[in-house]
């Protein structure tokens, strides 16, 4: 893991790493950008450290990098910039946006690959952000779990959260949530899913999201699906961020799970995001 322009710090034993050593909200080399690549891919969390100031013009330009923007069916974007999501909860607010273990957009025919999430407000305590690395999950499960978990494919949609009664789609003082309608399509994506860029197997269900397991019920699928979100989330496949403001975090939605503490009532947390298309799961 040797890099040329940027120097990585490791945040865990099982995923996330700090970069130093690149501004974002100046133009980047293509060393510079090859190096960052490879510690995503490495890492599958990476954290930009003292990005203050970043505009949303810049955030873009990073993430373009790496794909095309996705647009949110449900939440409504930043003013005048329809990629970015401003995720705000304000001192009043009793709930926090992205705060359960989950995948961005695993919803989707085509899920994200990332997601590029800038600090720009963080509470004095509290608002950490938990990571797990899915990949370490599926490397841990038995020879036997794999091999029956192999041919199953995960039933994905957007209806238990984005539903009438979905805590994602829940009214916010500064957030704006539209809810699903009743049909909400659903897609096949393997349970174990093969990284298009690293060849590396990994989970690919998770808890907001997953609804079943295609070809059975929703009872039936329950027991596997409990197994494998408490198998998931264990922590020696996690890592804890620690934001401060102006701090850049980019994470791989294919093979990495994050769960936004809400765990700083009285406090405002302002955070930018920009999520990038992906492919469809194999």
């Amino acid at each position: 893991m040797g890099y040329k322009s940027i120097e990585v710090r490791k945040l865990a034993g099982a995923l996330g790493a700090e970069i130093f050593g690149a501004d974002l909200r100046a133009d980047i080399d293509n060393e510079t950008m090859d190096d960052i690549h490879q510690a995503f891919l490495d890492h599958q969390v990476i954290v930009l450290r003292g990005q203050t100031g970043l505009s949303p013009e810049r955030q873009k330009a990073f993430a373009r990098h790496f794909g095309s923007f996705n647009i949110h069916p449900y939440v409504k974007p930043m003013e005048g910039h329809p990629e970015i999501l401003e995720i705000i909860k304000e001192p009043e607010d009793k709930l926090n946006f992205g705060g359960g273990w989950h995948s961005d957009m695993s919803f989707l025919e085509e899920p994200a690959l990332g997601s590029v999430l800038h600090a720009v407000d963080v509470p004095e305590w509290g608002g950490d952000t938990l990571f797990a690395s899915q990949t370490a999950a599926y490397e841990a499960l038995s020879d036997g779990m794999k091999a029956m978990l192999e041919p199953l494919k995960g039933v994905h949609s957007a209806a238990r959260e984005y539903g009438a009664k979905g805590l994602s789609a829940q009214s916010r003082k500064s957030m704006q949530s539209e809810r699903a309608a009743d049909e909400v399509p659903e897609y096949d994506h393997p349970v174990i899913r093969t990284h298009p860029e690293t060849g590396r197997k990994g989970l690919y269900v998770n808890p907001a999201f997953t609804v079943r397991i295609a070809g059975m019920t929703s009872r039936e699928s329950k027991p596997l699906l409990n197994f494998l979100f408490e198998h998931s989330r264990e922590e020696r496949f996690t890592c804890r961020l620690r934001w401060n403001a102006g701090d850049v975090a980019f994470w791989d939605n294919r093979c990495v799970w994050h769960y936004a503490l809400n765990d700083y009532p009285g406090q405002r947390r302002h955070m930018r995001r920009v999520t990038i298309n992906g492919d469809r799961p194999h």
